[in-house]
């Protein structure tokens, strides 16, 4: 039957257990730490026992629930002399005993390669009846900022309002932008607004002073990064002469326009009146060779017995004389040879065996066919 002072000892250190019976939690490091992803912390957990615990020592880290609905989470255990690390799968191979040998006092441990989801409240209790100690210790992991991603909006001109923009992409928050000019340490003399919580900085009416190196920093609770822009301002432009020059500019392309389309007009009319021309003496020639030989056809044509004289030439005829006339048919007059006649003086030809009633062609001088009457008895109508 265990002993009342045991038995009170036992119950005392259940209900106090920060005021354990001999056995004390001797750690006077910070309880609550704030650290950056990827490091590495120590959870400080030393003891001391008094003569009266001779009770079996067990050495318990838990992760303590954030809720009453859910139950602690054992992470490592020593007991019996030997250490037990396979408790909880999400911090498995990454927290060990700091000490060798935890009996002899110190039940720290390490926790490496911190993840954010290793933020919580750990609690390291030592037990050796009778005697019990426990310690809590918040432990909050953050992310650092990434490297800041710096540039600026709007024209780098004298008079225009300049925006600088300053961002990290990765970084638990709240995170902090701060701007500064490295060339001189200060910010430019114009009126700046800078909001430290987006990283932007407007300058108004920005400056030529405003030229040089800007450096702007991000940071958190757990780290900082920064980024470095050059700006350069450039002088106004005198706008006036901007107006001026756009003006010309226009003027001269509106008349380089204008000679460009008077020269294809003029360049059409030129081609235009050329094939008019061309068309014209075209026709002319046309006409001329119709209108040719439709006089001639005209004057063929216009040959009557009434008026074949007047277009036929004068043959010259031989003279005839009475006893020529008289003479029958087929008699020859004495010493001439029967046969065609001939008019002297190169006259023209006709044609032979004339014919009462007929048109008997001549034959010109000039080769022309000329048509005239022949008859026997110039008294009477040829063609009556």
């Amino acid at each position: 039957m265990m002993d009342l002072h045991a038995f009170l000892y036992l119950l005392l250190g259940i209900i106090l257990p920060g005021m354990a019976y001999g056995l004390q939690i001797t750690s006077t490091g910070p309880r609550s730490i704030l650290k950056a992803s990827g490091d590495s912390v120590t959870l400080d957990c030393d003891f001391t026992l008094a003569p009266e615990d001779s009770g079996h020592l067990d050495i318990e880290w838990t992760l303590m629930a954030s809720d009453s609905q859910n139950l602690d989470k054992v992470i490592l255990l020593y007991s019996g002399g030997r250490v037990y690390e396979d408790y909880y799968p999400a911090t498995k191979g990454r927290m060990h005993f700091s000490s060798a040998h935890p009996k002899d006092g110190d039940a720290s441990v390490n926790l490496t390669r911190l993840e954010v989801s290793d933020t919580g409240t750990y609690q390291c209790k030592v037990k050796k009846a009778p005697g019990i100690g426990s310690r809590k210790i918040f432990l909050s992991v953050m992310v650092r900022p990434s490297k800041p991603h710096c540039f600026k909006e709007g024209l780098s001109r004298e008079g225009e309002d300049l925006v600088l923009r300053c961002a990290s992409s990765e970084g638990t928050h709240p995170l902090q932008y701060t701007w500064e000019k490295t060339s001189d340490g200060t910010l430019p003399p114009t009126s700046t607004v800078l909001d430290p919580v987006s990283g932007v900085m407007t300058i108004k009416n920005v400056s030529a002073g405003a030229s040089g190196t800007y450096r702007c920093t991000a940071k958190n609770r757990v780290g900082a990064d920064e980024c470095v822009l050059h700006l350069h301002i450039t002088p106004s432009r005198n706008m006036a002469g901007v107006i001026a020059g756009a003006v010309i500019g226009v003027l001269l392309s509106l008349i380089l326009t204008a000679i460009v389309l008077f020269c294809c007009c003029r360049a059409r009319n030129r081609k235009y009146e050329k094939e008019t021309a061309y068309e014209i003496r075209s026709r002319v020639s046309v006409a001329r060779s119709v209108t040719s030989a439709g006089s001639h056809r005209s004057s063929l044509g216009s040959l009557s017995p009434s008026n074949l004289h007047e277009y036929a030439p004068k043959p010259q005829y031989d003279k005839v004389s009475t006893e020529e006339r008289e003479r029958p048919p087929g008699h020859a007059p004495p010493g001439r040879a029967t046969g065609r006649t001939r008019p002297r003086g190169g006259g023209p030809r006709r044609d032979p065996r004339p014919e009462k009633g007929r048109l008997h062609r001549l034959i010109g001088e000039n080769g022309t066919a000329l048509y005239a009457s022949t008859c026997v008895q110039p008294t009477r109508s040829c063609f009556g």
